[in-house]
C-alpha cells in the first residue's frame, strides 16, 4: 500500500503543478514541472521507484524492474492521481488546461514528439534509477526532472509535452467534462508515451546485454 500511496501522491503533485503552472507560470511552466518531478522522485524513489507515469512503469516492467503484480496497480494509482490533481487544479484556478498539439502540427508530428521525449525520459529513469551499475547515486532525481524540463521546452510547442498518460488523461478528461474538445487528441498522450516507454526498454536491454542490470 505504501508504494501505491507514494505513486498516487507523486503523480498528483506532478499533474497539479502542470495544471497550475500552465495557467499561471506561462513560459516558465516547464521549470516548475521539471523541478516538482525531481523533488517527488527524491521523495518517493526509495519507496516505489518514483515512477509517477504509466510509461515509466511500462519500461520498468518490460526490463524486469517492476514485478507483474505491481504493474496494473501502479498504473491505476497514477491515473487516479492524475485525475484527482486535474480536478483540484480546476477548483484552485477555475481553468482546465489540457495538452494539445501546436498550431499547424500534424498528428504524426505530435505523436513522434511524444514518443521521442518519453523514450528519452524512460531511458534516463532506467539507467539512473533502476540499473545496478548506478545504484546508490544521488543524481537520479535531477536527471529525471531535467529530462522532462528539456522535453517540455523543446517539444511542448509541438505535441503539448505530456510524455505521460496520467498527465494527458487527467487534464484532457477534466477539460472534456468542462466542455473542451481535448478527447479528440488524448490518444496521442496514451499511445505516444507507452510506445516511447516500450522502445526505451528495448534499448536498455541492448545497452545492458539484454539482461537485468
Amino acid at each position: 500500500m505504501s508504494k501505491l500511496l507514494t505513486e498516487f501522491i507523486g503523480t498528483f503533485f506532478l499533474v497539479l503543478t502542470v495544471a497550475l503552472a500552465v495557467t499561471f507560470a506561462g513560459p516558465l511552466a516547464p521549470v516548475a514541472i521539471g523541478v516538482i518531478l525531481m523533488t517527488m522522485v527524491y521523495m518517493g524513489g526509495h519507496i516505489s521507484g518514483g515512477h509517477y507515469n504509466p510509461a515509466v512503469s511500462t519500461g520498468a516492467f518490460l526490463t524486469g524492474n517492476l514485478p507483474v503484480k505491481d504493474f496494473g496497480p501502479y498504473m491505476i494509482a497514477q491515473i487516479v492521481g492524475g485525475l484527482a490533481a486535474a480536478g483540484v487544479g480546476l477548483f484552485l484556478s477555475g481553468q482546465h488546461p489540457a495538452p494539445a498539439p501546436g498550431a499547424n502540427v500534424t498528428a504524426v508530428q505530435a505523436l513522434v514528439a511524444e514518443i521521442l521525449f518519453t523514450f528519452a525520459l524512460v531511458l534516463v529513469v532506467l539507467n539512473t534509477a533502476c540499473s545496478k551499475k548506478t545504484a546508490g547515486n544521488s543524481y537520479f532525481g535531477a536527471a529525471i526532472g531535467l529530462t522532462v524540463l528539456v522535453g517540455a521546452f523543446a517539444a511542448g510547442p509541438v505535441s503539448g509535452g505530456a510524455f505521460n498518460p496520467a498527465v494527458g488523461l487527467g487534464l484532457c478528461i477534466v477539460d472534456a467534462v468542462q466542455g473542451g474538445k481535448s478527447l479528440g487528441h488524448v490518444w496521442l498522450y496514451i499511445v505516444g508515451p507507452l510506445a516511447g516507454g516500450a522502445l526505451a526498454a528495448v534499448v536498455y536491454g541492448v545497452q545492458h546485454g539484454r539482461a537485468k542490470a
